[in-house]
């Protein structure tokens, strides 16, 4: 079937639903002969007649009437090629590969579910993992965007804020300091610590605020990389710990933990979308990046703090 075209296709299903050659030919705007010549040439590379004639009209054979079949299905895929395309020129189809800091996957879910709803043509594929992981992933390339926080990185970013991502130190409800305020961080010098592993943003939060008081700073009792065993831990009273306030949402509200009144607490970072600066966005991941700087701040949990 060498000669066998989308355009001898369209030329057999415009004749059988005119019933004529001359028909056929004005509505594909060519000549009666060439249509004639288009069919004769057809029938002679499929091997095949593909119209019965008689009274002057033209009629589907059964082969014909397969051409015809085919040149609808055709005709459907290209209509839905089309509005493909059009999606993904509208950023509303496509796949993105989303990298989350496993701090922010007590709100993440929410935030992508509400994105996935809105764009239910778009691929999601999700991995958590620790700052460092995240990072890891961000420059080679294997994520498109990173839900994290400080991107202050060794490679080129792009970064927008979206919402504040506070840092406080928490206690079992019954320790001592649960009913004070104004605690100087100094006094936390004899207190037991559980502190997230090296690489992990809360880590580094942990170095920081510790980093220069002059005494000697908390000792490190145990050293978890997971918040939810870290939560556990200081329910069951093995230390404190300083966390992101966005972890502890439900625990806090059922009165399993308490957050600490410290000068200086709680410390305000931020939530970033970031991606690598030497990647264009695809259209799909565009219209998750404006989502997440859009509407990002409005899935972070809602807890009560102690004022700055």
């Amino acid at each position: 079937m060498r000669r066998l075209t989308l355009k001898h296709l369209q030329t057999v299903r415009a004749v059988a639903q005119s019933g004529t050659i001359v028909a056929a030919a004005a509505d594909l705007k060519v000549t009666a002969a060439a249509l004639t010549s288009r069919i004769k040439l057809l029938e002679e590379d499929v091997g095949v007649a593909l119209f019965d004639r008689a009274g002057g009209r033209l009629y589907l054979t059964d082969a014909g009437q397969e051409v015809v079949n085919v040149a609808t299905r055709i005709d459907l895929a290209l209509a839905e090629l089309k509005n493909t395309l059009s999606a993904h020129r509208g950023m509303h189809a496509g796949r993105i590969t989303i990298g989350v800091v496993s701090t922010a996957k007590y709100f993440a879910p929410r935030l992508i579910a509400a994105f996935a709803r809105q764009n239910p043509r778009i691929e999601l594929s999700i991995s958590v993992g620790n700052r460092a992981e995240v990072v890891a992933w961000l420059r080679d390339y294997a994520i498109d965007i990173a839900v994290m926080g400080r991107p202050h990185l060794d490679f080129p970013v792009r970064s927008e804020i979206f919402g504040p991502h506070p840092q406080v130190v928490i206690a079992p409800p019954d320790h001592v300091l649960a009913k004070r305020t104004g605690i100087e961080k100094t006094e936390l010098g004899n207190e037991s610590f559980i502190v997230r592993e090296e690489g992990s943003g809360t880590r580094s939060v942990f170095d920081y605020f510790f980093d220069g008081i002059a005494v000697l700073p908390p000792r490190v009792h145990v050293e978890i990389g997971s918040n939810e065993t870290i939560k556990q831990a200081v329910m069951a009273g093995l230390g404190l710990t300083l966390i992101s306030a966005h972890t502890i949402e439900a625990e806090v509200t059922e009165g399993r933990l308490a957050i600490l009144d410290i000068v200086g607490l709680p410390i305000i970072r931020q939530w970033f979308a970031v991606h690598h600066g030497n990647r264009e966005l695809s259209p799909p991941a565009h219209t998750m990046w404006d989502f997440i700087v859009q509407e990002g701040r409005s899935f972070l949990p809602k807890i009560a703090l102690p004022p700055e």
